[in-house]
């Protein structure tokens, strides 16, 4: 068996480079899909190597994924790009890019909701539809990462909530129209990181976790693992949160 290549979009810092770390640690090649965030990526790399005294399989990949053109850019460098040709495809695609602000209902203009459903839907739909080949031959797993929002109410929060429950339906459908060559799956984050606009309202989360406390985003990056390596597990959705999801 070659070398598993993954695809993570938004994996400069944070969740997605905790889960590049994971996946470069159990003997991934992993394109690091940034926008902003080369500058993290490229420390991130460095430190990668200082750890572990070789150069990570990585490939730092810019893409404003708000651009057809650098979107369409993206796609082909990963199609043409030897680590899929020599290894079998693409035996991963992890869907982490994602923007979150809060903003009253009655301010959320046009343009700012078209904005979460092209990088929360659009953008999840059209790389996996054009890298669904490489995807099919390495019979390789998709993974969405949503919310934990579903069901929820939370305040100043509709353009991103409504959006990433878009993205959990779509995983779902794609679990079954990709079915049996590729799996596809979420990963629900609960209480894992807060924006600094959000204190109060993670600290009251906090407070209903059975668990007692935030999680890490090693938590993420294990989870995801740990689907991308569960070749029975379809159209499922993980949430990591402490077991707020069923606290009374």
């Amino acid at each position: 068996m070659g070398q598993r290549v993954a695809l993570i979009t938004g994996s400069g810092k944070r969740i997605g480079a905790a889960t590049a770390a994971k996946l470069l640690a159990d003997g991934w090649f992993v394109f690091l899909h940034v926008r902003n965030s080369v500058e993290d990526a490229q420390k991130f790399l460095e430190s990668y190597q200082r750890e572990n005294g070789t150069p990570a399989s990585a490939e730092i990949v810019r893409a404003d994924l708000d651009s057809d053109e650098e979107l369409e850019q993206l796609i082909q460098h990963v199609l043409a790009h030897d680590s899929v040709k020599i290894n079998g495809g693409l035996h991963g695609l992890i869907h982490n890019a994602s923007i979150y602000n809060s903003m009253n209902f009655e301010e959320v203009s046009l343009e700012e909701l078209r904005l979460n459903n092209r990088i929360h839907v659009e953008v999840p739909f059209l790389l996996t539809q054009r890298l669904v080949e490489p995807l099919k031959t390495a019979n390789g797993c998709v993974v969405g990462l949503i919310d934990t929002s579903l069901g929820r109410a939370w305040k100043g929060l509709s353009h991103y909530t409504s959006s990433k429950a878009a993205l959990r339906q779509l995983m779902m459908n794609l679990a079954g129209d990709l079915a049996p060559d590729v799996r596809v799956n979420c990963v629900a984050p609960g209480a894992i990181m807060a924006a600094e606009w959000e204190a109060e309202h993670f600290a009251s989360v906090l407070e209903k976790i059975p668990l007692g406390r935030a999680g890490e985003v090693e938590d993420v990056a294990n989870a995801i693992s740990f689907l991308l390596d569960s070749p029975y597990l379809s159209g499922q959705v993980i949430e990591v949160d402490g077991g707020w999801s069923v606290a009374p």
